[in-house]
């Protein structure tokens, strides 16, 4: 037992020399992927800070109306916005949305490709899952220190840390959803003379459309679950007044923030969900 322990695997000095290395000779990657990163969450804190609270939730209302055609989720949905203005949430909230669109965007726009090529070769996927194991079990102070140490303090280190922890979701159920598609119906594809690009787009796709729509609503919990993560590197949003209530022991602003975080949960989980669902 001693000779095993005195014989450790460098593990940790390896990943620290990584690190370092990459702090040496990459940092201009890392500095523009933070400024691009940065420019496109001030955009949307413009977006929805800019215009009155009140014109954004009657978009916001508006979008849930499109999306469930319900009389009920529609005024749950406006009443609940009005509410987080009422507690006096609505400038964190609005921070927490930026954070959670932007890893939504990133997710879905890395995850569905990666999904569809894992889909296609059996070989690619099996060597992915793995690493998507890894990254939904490591914990996540764990990759948060070289997030620091590479992007330092704000809103871009716990936007990585939160597309790490969710592009998986979207990743597995892409995969899902077009490899359950139907054997029938790809033959019926290939009998009217379907390229593989074509059976993607008019076969696959379709039929994998409510598992890639999961995928995509996962992203979006799972990203608000981060959301005190982030508050630890940096960011803004409802993550900052809860560590707040738990540093104080402040039950009633704990409590409404918590309220809000569900509400926005709530909100944008039923918006995207499949109707009848």
């Amino acid at each position: 037992m001693e000779w095993l322990e005195e014989h450790k695997l460098p593990i940790g000095s390896v990943v620290r020399d990584a690190v370092d290395w990459l702090t040496d000779n990459a940092v201009w990657f890392f500095d523009g992927l933070s400024l691009a990163l940065e420019s496109v969450i001030d955009a949307l804190l413009w977006c929805l800070q800019t215009p009155p609270a009140l014109l954004i939730v009657a978009l916001i209302t508006l979008l849930s109306w499109f999306a469930r055609r319900s009389v009920g989720f529609t005024i749950f949905t406006a009443a609940g916005l009005l509410l987080i203005i009422n507690q006096g949430y609505w400038e964190e909230t609005t921070e927490t949305l930026a954070l959670v669109i932007a890893a939504a965007v990133v997710c879905m726009g890395v995850g569905v490709p990666v999904g569809i090529a894992a889909a296609r070769r059996p070989w690619l996927y099996n060597a992915l899952s793995p690493v998507l194991d890894l990254m939904q079990t490591i914990p996540t102070f764990v990759y948060l220190i070289p997030a620091l140490i590479l992007f330092g303090l704000g809103m871009v280190p716990g936007l990585i840390a939160t597309v790490i922890f969710a592009i998986p979701a979207p990743i597995r159920l892409t995969h899902l959803g077009i490899t359950s598609t139907p054997t029938a119906l790809i033959e019926a594809g290939e009998a009217f003379g379907a390229t593989r690009r074509q059976l993607l787009y008019k076969v696959e796709l379709p039929y994998a459309m409510p598992q890639i729509m999961a995928g995509l609503t996962q992203t979006i919990m799972l990203s608000l679950s981060m959301v005190v993560i982030a508050a630890l590197v940096g960011a803004d949003g409802l993550g900052v007044p809860t560590l707040r209530a738990l540093n104080s022991v402040n039950i009633a602003q704990g409590f409404e923030v918590g309220i809000a975080i569900v509400l926005v949960a709530i909100i944008f989980d039923r918006m995207f969900k499949k109707r009848g669902s």
